[in-house]
């Protein structure tokens, strides 16, 4: 069976990102605009007629602005906890309101299936209204998505584990962040236990706890203002070569664009 993995967005503009079969796939977030969604899927030969599914990791604008046209316009079942379907409900940026038929509530550790995909969610410590991150199964491959974290925990650490694909969030530079140009109070939020995830903790992270079947590890989620991509990439790069990994060789380790989609990867 042919997977297919795209980013179509991955920043504070907006994520989302697909996983699918030939025939099929599911959506993890829906934070960019419902007109970019399309554009994007008539570009890369794809329909939202085969989108089975979309999950939500928490709810926060840049995670669900196109979920209630994708539940009401296009009959797609919305998966998240009932914690975060009341947080969509209260949102400012959901104008098109989910109703009961598209709303399909999961909890954390339990596994869903659609058709032959299993996915279960999983806590991760954040300051949305609820927040989990997702282990996808799918013909004998792991796909573990963790799009904001601000810190990893055991659970994190245990659905890390398991990833063949990891789609982690590197958010931030220590040094970019603190002499930037946020206020203090916004840098103590993004730094903080319940915030974003900086590139060298994680980078220190995956290095000494690399999974041990991981073959692709995508950066997520970088900040705008402060990060770069190669910055993010030559911090994994340098914790992996510590520990004797060696990235392009041992591991496929590639900064996601914050706000176009990144190349379709296809794995048998």
């Amino acid at each position: 069976m042919k997977i297919r993995f795209m980013s179509l967005g991955s920043g504070s503009s907006g994520n989302c990102y697909y996983l699918g079969t030939d025939m099929y796939g599911i959506l993890i977030d829906a934070g960019i605009g419902i007109r970019t969604v399309k554009k994007i899927f008539k570009e890369r030969g794809l329909s939202l007629s085969t989108i089975r599914a979309v999950f939500i990791t928490h709810d926060h604008a840049d995670h669900i602005k196109a979920v209630g046209h994708l539940g009401e316009k296009h009959n797609i079942p919305i998966y998240t906890t009932p914690e975060i379907h009341q947080g969509i409900r209260r949102s400012y940026c959901v104008t098109e309101k989910l109703s009961a038929l598209h709303i399909c509530y999961i909890q954390k550790e339990e596994t869903v299936e659609i058709g032959d995909f299993s996915i279960t969610c999983f806590e991760v410590p954040h300051d949305g209204t609820d927040n989990v991150g997702y282990c996808v199964c799918i013909d004998g491959k792991t796909f573990t998505f963790i799009t904001d974290i601000g810190h990893i925990t055991d659970t994190a650490a245990r659905y890390i584990s398991r990833a063949n694909y990891l789609i982690m969030e590197a958010n931030y530079d220590e040094s970019m962040l603190q002499m930037g140009p946020y206020p203090q109070h916004l840098k103590q939020r993004i730094a903080g236990e319940r915030g974003h995830m900086c590139n060298k903790v994680m980078a220190e992270f995956i290095a000494n706890h690399f999974p041990k079947d991981l073959k692709y590890l995508w950066l997520c989620h970088l900040s705008k203002d402060n990060n770069h991509p190669e910055l993010a990439y030559k911090t994994v790069e340098l914790a992996l070569k510590e520990k004797n990994i060696i990235a392009g060789k041992d591991v496929e380790v590639i900064p996601l664009k914050r706000t176009l989609p990144s190349e379709m990867y296809c794995f048998e």
